[in-house]
């Protein structure tokens, strides 16, 4: 296993436990308050969901596309 796989699979695990903790944050009550009064999630759930996303990419293109 290349070095790259290997970074792309660290990269997809953090990337799936941010995803995790965003979504788990969504569902906080002072989420659901702010979202409800704004009609946005907070800074924080969004970089969770925004940072997780990106890992996740990132780590499936190392993992299974790069040579």
């Amino acid at each position: 296993m290349g070095s790259s796989k290997l970074v792309g699979i660290v990269l997809l695990v953090v990337g799936i436990a941010l995803l995790f903790f965003g979504y788990q944050s969504t569902q906080s009550v002072g989420d659901q308050i702010s979202e409800t009064l704004t009609g946005r999630f907070t800074d924080d759930t969004m970089w969770y969901l925004i940072g997780g996303a990106a890992l996740i990419a990132a780590g499936g293109f190392l993992s299974f596309f790069k040579k």
